[in-house]
């Protein structure tokens, strides 16, 4: 019994931790983007669902500058865990902008035809870690 637990628990992340490259890429390659102001390159990595929610690359554009700051102005990424849920994968982003300040965020992650598209980003509460 024992055993088949933890066989199934494996077995259900193996298949998280074989793309997880390919999405902290997609991640990491849409907020270098962002950092090149090259807005029509960061819009290719939005799900069809984001894309339909703008005008045009320059609106998502906007909205990511204005709601989104320490994405926008990004120096250093980490990432934390990823979570697959429903076909989806949650992956806990932690970004520090130019300025020094470190915001968490919850980036949803959908599979399409075209690969790992980010289809919602969120912040999220950072604990407070002692050192």
């Amino acid at each position: 019994m024992f055993k088949a637990l933890i066989t199934t628990t494996v077995m259900s992340f193996a298949p998280l931790v074989a793309v997880a490259d390919e999405m902290t890429d997609v991640i990491s390659d849409q907020l270098q983007a962002f950092q090149k102001r090259d807005v029509g390159t960061a819009w290719d990595y939005a799900s069809p669902m984001i894309q339909g929610q703008f005008v045009d690359p320059r609106s998502f554009a906007h909205i990511v500058e204005q709601g989104y700051g320490p994405i926008w102005n990004n120096a250093t990424v980490r990432f934390g865990i990823a979570m697959a849920k429903e076909g989806r994968v949650r992956q806990t982003v932690i970004v520090t902008d130019q300025t020094g300040q470190t915001q968490g965020y919850e980036y949803d992650m959908i599979e399409t035809d075209a690969g790992w598209k980010v289809n919602g980003v969120r912040p999220i509460d950072l604990p407070d870690i002692a050192v």
